[in-house]
């Protein structure tokens, strides 16, 4: 069950260490997104063929600011021809950590590292989602790698109250119309120690009380992970989501993570259509898939193609009409370039290069067809 809470945890990987994996490219890309947003937006044409009188969606679609690797212009480009298709962005992080503990004041790194990208994606026309991770990204059974360096833990008071700050500053300065306080919180439960995971229940409870009271219009949530839901790792049978309602009483939207290649699927059209629906069977409270997708190539014993990677997208938006979804979110619009990554022995990051519509050098997939038909339909 270890390696497949890790397995699961490796796209969350590509947002929350991009810092790590690309350099100090974010940075520099803000400023240069910011200068470039007018003009490229005023002189692009839409890449997307209109089709004849489809039916609504009632889903925004969108992506992450992920490269391919770290080189600008192709992170520019990216972003350019993703945003084309989008009417939404996320950003989705740990906490950082080391700097918080360095004593760097929060205000200075949302500024920093989140707000020119925020002001960039709305500058897009895109409806920003904002999702804060307090726990390991990388690993749900553990503690964020950070403090574990420093022999610090969430399980501490002022931890959590460092968590709370800046998840306080972070709406207060980036403003996001959808805020998330913690990823995954079903498979922390049942992956962590009970004492991780009442921390965390605690930390993002706390923080949710502190928002409200400031900001009383950003709609919050936590994510849940659908393929653990289903029982799909341990054969366990379906067991809900139900505890997650009652632990975050907060919940306005529920926010959904779910890789069904990696779960013992062999085909698109084998993920029932009840698999987003059941999870909120008798509620009225509204979802979005805050991350996901399907390999478009063979991997081990996984069997995938192109063919099928654009399946999925087809299956997908299947199942986001079944539940009436508000949002889907493809995290890698691009491939991972894994020449470009100093893999550590062992590493499984090549099971999860292959998600993207487009591939490290921005030529569409077939997947990215089946994406612009969905994003062609009006939405309601």
């Amino acid at each position: 069950m270890v390696s497949d809470n890790r397995t699961y945890k490796i796209p969350n990987f590509f947002l929350v260490r991009s810092r790590i994996l690309f350099g100090n490219v974010q940075r520099v890309l803000i400023g240069l997104l910011i200068i470039s947003s007018a003009l490229l937006s005023s002189g692009c044409k839409s890449e997307i063929t209109q089709i004849g009188s489809p039916r609504p969606r009632t889903f925004r679609m969108g992506f992450s600011g992920i490269p391919p690797r770290a080189d600008l212009n192709l992170t520019i480009a990216a972003i350019n021809m993703w945003s084309q298709r989008a009417d939404a962005a996320i950003m989705s992080y740990e906490v950082p950590w080391d700097s918080l503990l360095d004593g760097v004041p929060v205000e200075r790194i949302v500024n920093r590292d989140l707000l020119g990208f925020a002001n960039y994606f709305r500058a897009k026309g895109h409806q920003l989602w904002l999702y804060i991770d307090p726990a390991n990204g990388l690993n749900r059974a553990g503690e964020a790698d950070a403090l574990v360096r420093r022999g610090r833990s969430i399980t501490e008071l002022a931890i959590q109250q460092l968590y709370q700050r800046w998840a306080l500053v972070s709406d207060s300065i980036v403003r996001p119309e959808h805020l998330g306080l913690a990823l995954e919180t079903n498979l922390i439960r049942g992956a962590s120690s009970p004492a991780l995971y009442a921390a965390i229940r605690q930390a993002a409870n706390d923080a949710a009380t502190e928002i409200r009271v400031l900001d009383g219009t950003v709609k919050m949530s936590v994510s849940v992970q659908v393929d653990y839901t289903w029982g799909h790792f341990d054969s366990s049978g379906y067991h809900g989501v139900d505890t997650d309602f009652v632990h975050f009483p907060f919940i306005q939207e529920l926010g959904l993570s779910s890789y069904p290649y990696l779960a013992g699927f062999t085909e698109p059209e084998s993920v029932r259509i009840d698999y987003y629906s059941r999870l909120v069977a008798g509620r009225t409270i509204p979802v979005m898939v805050t991350e996901g997708g399907w390999t478009s190539i063979s991997l081990g014993s996984i069997v995938s193609s192109p063919g099928k990677q654009r399946r999925w997208i087809d299956r997908q938006m299947q199942l986001l009409d079944s539940v009436r979804a508000i949002a889907v979110f493809q995290l890698t619009f691009t491939d991972l370039d894994l020449s470009a990554i100093q893999l550590p022995p062992g590493s499984i990051l090549p099971l999860f290069a292959h998600l993207g519509l487009v591939d490290i050098n921005l030529a569409p997939k077939p997947a990215l067809g089946a994406w612009d038909e969905a994003f062609a339909r009006p939405r309601q």
